[in-house]
């Protein structure tokens, strides 16, 4: 896989790394400075281009407040990935991610796939920001740059996934946040090309308002879909869902807080099954849905397990997989706990 990027590419062989007010910065990937400094994989894409656009004022933040670090710019999907592993095999013991939950879970993906201790940190510049919340990352760039210097590291659970990718081969994937099939994929599937509040001058404001357009869409234009579930190895079961959801964190789309009771470090899994409702039911209970207050409502199953599968009932119907955010492939899929998985740094504050 890390052959991939260090074959010979002329836009690549032609930039060279240039090291600047003691950040080191990269955009070929086989570059990326001194190991022994922390490395921040930027996804320029990420907040539909606004990392980029902001990436001097974050880079003097980052460097005023926690110092010298060095530079990776991803190009595509998996950039982050492959960066990730191979930095952490030549010894990077802290690698941050910047961008949205996609490329954490990606620069997670490598850490994890590397097999060595490197600590994984997160520097939020994305449209959902829901593994930020359950960390309780802060919001501004110093006092993300102050939690990044001074924090604590955690280790933390993940989950791994097995599913058919688009291209139909049986691949696997870790998540540290959430993954679902249902409602959400289908919003995640929409909100990537969802414009309508991109004048809007804050990220955060712009990102949760293209979130509730495109789940307001959906909802108006809902199908329930009827899967298969075995849980821990129990008997397999029929449910009708609009949201089918494996949490190892709290929140996603954008803050929903969809498993108000998942542990980061506790072993298991959280199972948030949202049953068939009308659309109106469910703006009935919007509030109720968004601020984790669901439980009471009576088409909503939750349960916690180490190991779920998950399959159409009807294989000829494709429903889509979501995990962190991203739509890497579709059903069946297996998913599973892995403890102890990744060490995290998280402020000092958390839990």
């Amino acid at each position: 896989m890390v052959a991939i990027f260090l074959r010979p590419r002329l836009d690549l062989l032609l930039m060279v790394s240039t090291l600047t007010s003691d950040i080191i910065v990269a955009r070929d990937v086989s570059i990326c400075g001194d190991t022994s400094l922390p490395l921040v994989i930027v996804n320029p894409k990420s907040a539909s281009g606004a990392t980029s656009e902001k990436w001097t004022a974050t880079a003097s933040d980052l460097r005023s407040h926690f110092g010298p670090f060095g530079v990776a710019f991803t190009e595509g999907p998996r950039d982050a990935i492959a960066i990730a592993e191979r930095e952490a095999r030549n010894g990077r013991k802290f690698i941050i991610a910047c961008g949205g939950d996609g490329t954490i879970n990606e620069v997670a993906n490598g850490i994890i796939l590397s097999g060595t201790d490197a600590e994984l940190g997160v520097l939020p510049s994305g449209t959902g920001g829901d593994f930020r919340r359950t960390l309780g990352i802060p919001l501004t760039n110093r006092e993300i740059s102050t939690t990044l210097r001074d924090g604590k590291t955690r280790m933390i659970d993940a989950g791994r996934v097995t599913f058919q990718s688009h291209d139909g081969k049986t691949i696997s994937r870790y998540f540290v946040n959430v993954a679902s099939v249902g409602l959400a994929a289908a919003v995640i599937e929409r909100v990537k090309s969802a414009k309508f509040f991109n004048w809007l001058p804050i990220d955060a404001l712009r990102g949760r308002a293209n979130f509730a357009i495109s789940a307001l869409q959906e909802v108006f234009d809902l199908n329930p879909v009827n899967i298969r579930i075995r849980i821990d190895g129990e008997e397999e079961k029929t449910v009708q869902t609009i949201n089918f959801c494996v949490a190892n964190s709290r929140y996603f789309g954008g803050g929903m807080k969809i498993a108000p009771d998942a542990k980061l470090s506790d072993g298991l899994l959280d199972v948030v099954n949202i049953g068939h409702m009308s659309s109106g039911r469910i703006l009935f209970n919007a509030v109720s849905l968004y601020r984790g207050r669901h439980f009471d409502v009576k088409e909503v199953k939750t349960t916690v397990a180490s190991r779920i599968e998950v399959s159409a009932v009807d294989p000829a119907h494709e429903i889509l997989l979501d995990t962190d955010g991203e739509m890497p492939g579709r059903l069946p899929a297996i998913f599973e706990i892995v403890p102890n998985a990744i060490r995290v740094r998280v402020p000092k504050s958390l839990p």
